[in-house]
């Protein structure tokens, strides 16, 4: 879907441009891949080194394919894990622009919290250049994106709850 979108665009030592820009509106998938052994967390990673971005698997759904079945298949490919989704963890929402053609994104991308069923990290495909398994910890202090890290402390949460009862 696009609509126009009205940005007033500044740019260093020169007069403010008001665009029109047209907007699209997308919509991934991903998860927050969970393991629990000797009471740590560990959550998946994914790393790229140019731009140095760390951040959770996550992609854009195939013709017909439900949420659910976007972030199994995405986090397989991204991470080389088969995982079983345990809950819904929620959206985040955030714009980007194509300095190219002048389109502007908004996009929502779906998390669910998900266990590990088979496969290694070792697996992944060529989008990322690692993924690791990491400390709870240590993956906040790395991620790349502030929403995301909403995300993994929302899971810990839910982690949390769950095992207390």
């Amino acid at each position: 879907m696009k609509t126009p979108w009205h940005l007033s665009t500044s740019f260093r030592n020169e007069a403010t441009v008001e665009k029109t820009r047209d907007v699209e509106y997308l919509i991934s998938s991903g998860g927050v891949v969970h393991f629990t052994e000797s009471d740590e967390t560990q959550v998946v990673l994914c790393h790229r080194k140019t731009p140095d971005t760390w951040c959770l698997p996550k992609g854009t759904p195939n013709s017909g394919e439900s949420l659910e079945e976007t972030a199994v298949r995405e986090v397989l490919e991204e991470t080389g894990l088969s995982v079983i989704i345990d809950s819904p963890l929620g959206y985040i929402q955030y714009s980007f622009a194509n300095r190219h053609d002048k389109r502007l994104f908004k996009k929502t991308v779906h998390f669910f919290l998900m266990s590990p069923v088979g496969g290694n990290i070792e697996d992944h495909d060529f989008e990322f250049d690692d993924v690791f398994w990491l400390p709870v910890s240590k993956a906040i202090a790395l991620m790349t994106y502030p929403n995301e890290v909403s995300v993994v402390e929302k899971a810990i949460t839910q982690l949390e709850s769950s095992s207390a009862s």
